[in-house]
């Protein structure tokens, strides 16, 4: 059974923040909140978690197309090969943001991911993602939380998602009432500005 976890994105509770990064070393999942929509993930280092992401998304873990919510750009040289100067700086201007730019990845990738030409990296504009992330000490794995409902795609009430998914996940972050907009999602990894899906983020800012 899952635990609901109140946090306030304007000054999220340190205690709290530990309490979800000590469930998720040791292979939780979580359901957070982000800039968009909530998000579903778990600790990008821990296999066990993956696979058990893998399988309650209904899918083989090597086929995940899954985004990398990062805490910020400094660690991106762990996952992402060198990219063009041109690159960091489109980076640099859209995030945080309501964004996943799909980027080159490196030979560093391990495991699940090694097969990987591309990765989606994220870093939400939210205060509650961040903290975790940046406790955590390294990227969370991120999918979205879909709706059966087809003119609600999205569930966006912290007490609904709870109700939905308290016996399949470890934590549900009550953060607030959450989007029902998915980021804008942008491929960076052809040399030219791709817009694969566009969504929350502005797309004024390539």
């Amino acid at each position: 059974m899952a635990k609901l976890i109140k946090i306030y994105s304007d000054n999220p509770n340190e205690k709290a923040i530990e309490e979800v990064v000590a469930v998720l070393q040791k292979g939780g999942l979580v359901i957070y909140p982000t800039d968009t929509i909530y998000g579903l993930g778990c600790d990008i280092t821990n296999q066990k978690a993956l696979s058990k992401l893998a399988k309650l998304k209904g899918i083989k873990l090597d086929k995940a197309r899954w985004s990398f919510v990062c805490h910020d750009l400094s660690n991106l040289s762990d996952y992402v090969r060198q990219i063009d100067s041109w690159v960091f700086k489109v980076l640099k201007k859209c995030l945080p943001g309501a964004f996943t730019f799909v980027l080159p990845s490196n030979n560093k990738l391990s495991g699940a991911f090694k097969k990987r030409k591309t990765v989606g990296i994220r870093v939400p504009d939210n205060t509650i993602c961040q903290a975790i992330v940046e406790r955590l000490g390294n990227p969370l794995v991120n999918t979205s939380i879909h709706d059966e409902d087809e003119i609600i795609e999205y569930t966006t009430d912290p007490e609904l998602i709870y109700e939905k998914w308290e016996k399949l996940v470890d934590i549900v972050i009550d953060g607030g009432y959450g989007g029902n907009v998915p980021s804008t999602v942008v491929d960076l990894s052809n040399d030219e500005i791709e817009i694969i899906r566009e969504g929350k983020g502005d797309i004024s800012l390539l």
